[in-house]
């Protein structure tokens, strides 16, 4: 079983992240957590636990780590802090513990942050992150949903490199899309937008 450190893990996404996960049969979910009160609630359910937190020193969370999902956070209270640094470090660790695959979640939007109206300072911050791990030469995908919502995942999505309109996405299909770009073969070093669609998540990974 591969190790996959999920940072943000206690966040929404993060816990849809951790329960996929948990059901697979080739991955192990690692919970990045950044309170020691946080720890119970995933140890009850038998997954192991990383303390740590993005605004200070990660160096040592990927040791031993196969890949990792930046599901992390701010909630826009420090998006320079945690958002754009927070991931900087995660993606210099990942890099110097030779880990597969960096899979990111950023936002519709990241691409041109000085066109949005509203957000950006977020969108700058997730626009800097992301490139950062271009440039980081580890593999990666770097997933950019529209705005995230509670409803049932629907397993079907919408995805493009550019869709060019607004939308909405469960956070639960964000979660999926996350889980599916760990694989090699998936999205390799590739940057995409989704929202909700008609085509199964699986076979819209396969055709980007």
């Amino acid at each position: 079983m591969e190790k996959v450190l999920i940072a943000g893990a206690n966040g929404t996404t993060g816990k849809k992240i951790i329960s996929i996960l948990k059901n697979s049969n080739k991955y192990e979910p690692i919970a990045m957590v950044r309170k020691e009160d946080e720890i119970s609630q995933f140890k009850n359910e038998g997954i192991k636990t990383i303390l740590a937190d993005l605004e200070n020193d990660v160096s040592q969370t990927t040791k031993g780590i196969d890949r990792v999902i930046f599901a992390a956070g701010s909630g826009g209270k420090k998006v320079k802090e945690v958002d754009q640094e927070g991931a900087k470090k995660l993606v210099d660790a990942s890099k110097k513990d030779g880990i597969k695959k960096f899979v990111m979640l950023s936002s519709m939007g990241a691409d041109n942050p000085e066109e949005a109206s509203e957000l950006k300072d977020y969108l700058k911050a997730k626009h800097n992150a992301d490139e950062h791990l271009k440039n980081s030469g580890l593999e990666y995908t770097i997933v950019r949903p529209g705005a995230l919502n509670n409803n049932e995942g629907k397993g079907k999505i919408e995805l493009d490199n550019k869709l060019n309109k607004s939308g909405e996405i469960s956070r639960r299909d964000v979660a999926e899309t996350l889980v599916g770009s760990l694989e090699d073969d998936v999205a390799k070093n590739k940057t995409f937008e989704i929202l909700e669609g008609e085509t199964y998540i699986k076979a819209a990974l396969e055709k980007i």
